[in-house]
């Protein structure tokens, strides 16, 4: 084969791989098998941690910006309360994007926020970290997380609430949501599909949770718990 030839070939087997992964392992919908243990809230995705911050009287204390941030700009909606926790969790083009219920629960109402212009979620160095280094990269004082389209989801157990905030990166298509208001879910039940890069924020409206996971892990949605609580037990009828 001549040079040409060979860098022809080594195109079309790039493209192919490209293709493949880009049409075909992006949109993978692997079998999860959720932990029944009770009193747990499990990942609503797969990605990697990159806050667990607590937050107080509505408030989310960013240090590099040098003040709080309400609960409710992030969320773009009202609380569900004024103490909690949010847990951020950063998913890469590699991961699977199906996002899923973190506990039992009743969908209590969706809010979608369309932005003007949807800021990239990092640089090249931070992406890089993110997705091929597997590190943690503190993203909450990004611009990104209060201005870019978001889909909030917010989920009422019997003795938990929840928020899951689905962000949207530059480039995302769409948010495909597969639930409504009123409607009962299961731990590990498909909640909505994000295309490419994105976030989910975790806001869990109760101080008294234990983690399970820390900063730079990389969890797994519907498998992997996040925190546990003391629970009552049940889904809200």
């Amino acid at each position: 084969m001549t040079f040409f030839e060979i860098l022809a070939a080594l195109a079309v087997i790039g493209g192919g791989i490209f293709w493949y992964l880009r049409k075909v392992w992006f949109y993978r919908d692997p079998v999860r098998v959720a932990p029944q243990e009770e009193g747990a809230i499990l990942a609503p995705a797969d990605g990697r941690v990159v806050y667990i911050k607590p937050f107080r009287h509505g408030e989310v204390a960013a240090e590099k910006l040098g003040r709080s941030i309400p609960i409710e700009e992030i969320m773009k909606a009202p609380g569900l309360g004024e103490r909690g926790w949010i847990v951020g969790i950063y998913m890469s083009p590699l991961d699977v994007h199906f996002n899923y219920a973190p506990i039992d629960a009743r969908v209590e109402h969706m809010v979608h926020t369309r932005a003007r212009v949807n800021l990239p979620m990092v640089d090249l160095w931070e992406y890089i970290r993110l997705t091929y280094l597997r590190r943690a990269v503190d993203l909450f004082s990004h611009r990104y997380r209060l201005v870019n389209e978001r889909l909030t989801i917010f989920l009422r157990g019997r003795d938990m609430q929840l928020a899951m905030v689905e962000i949207a990166d530059k480039f995302v298509n769409k948010i495909n949501c597969f639930i409504s208001p009123g409607q009962a879910v299961t731990r590990g039940q498909k909640v909505s599909f994000i295309e490419r890069g994105s976030q989910v924020d975790l806001v869990i409206f109760r101080e008294d949770v234990e983690f399970a996971v820390r900063v730079g892990q990389q969890v797994y949605g519907a498998r992997t718990v996040v925190a546990r609580y003391r629970p009552a037990g049940g889904v809200e009828q």
